[in-house]
């Protein structure tokens, strides 16, 4: 879990451990292989999966703009970031809607 909270904190220094912590639970069983664990920011159906599950189903944003618009900015925000942990990308993708007290 502190690993969580400390690489969302690169990006967002105030991050919430609650919030995080309901981010990782969300995850459960996908966390737990390096593969899934992970965001493919030039996967285009990866991107499609975060915008359907996490964005739409999750945090209830169904404009499919307003989805494109946040994922995007979270892409190109972590581009440096070679892997990109599926937590912080959540996180990052919450904030950037202003839904982190949604979680």
């Amino acid at each position: 879990m502190v690993d969580y909270v400390a690489d969302v904190r690169k990006y967002d220094a105030k991050a919430s451990e609650e919030v995080v912590g309901k981010i990782v639970k969300h995850l459960g069983i996908a966390l737990r292989n390096r593969d899934s664990s992970l965001v493919s920011a030039k996967d285009p159906k990866e991107l499609d999966r975060v915008k359907e599950k996490w964005v739409g189903k999750k945090l209830g944003v169904t404009d499919a703009k307003t989805a494109d618009a946040a994922v995007s900015a979270v892409a190109k925000a972590m581009a440096a970031d070679n892997s990109k942990s599926r937590v912080t990308f959540y996180y990052l993708v919450a904030k950037e809607l202003g839904k982190l007290n949604a979680l």
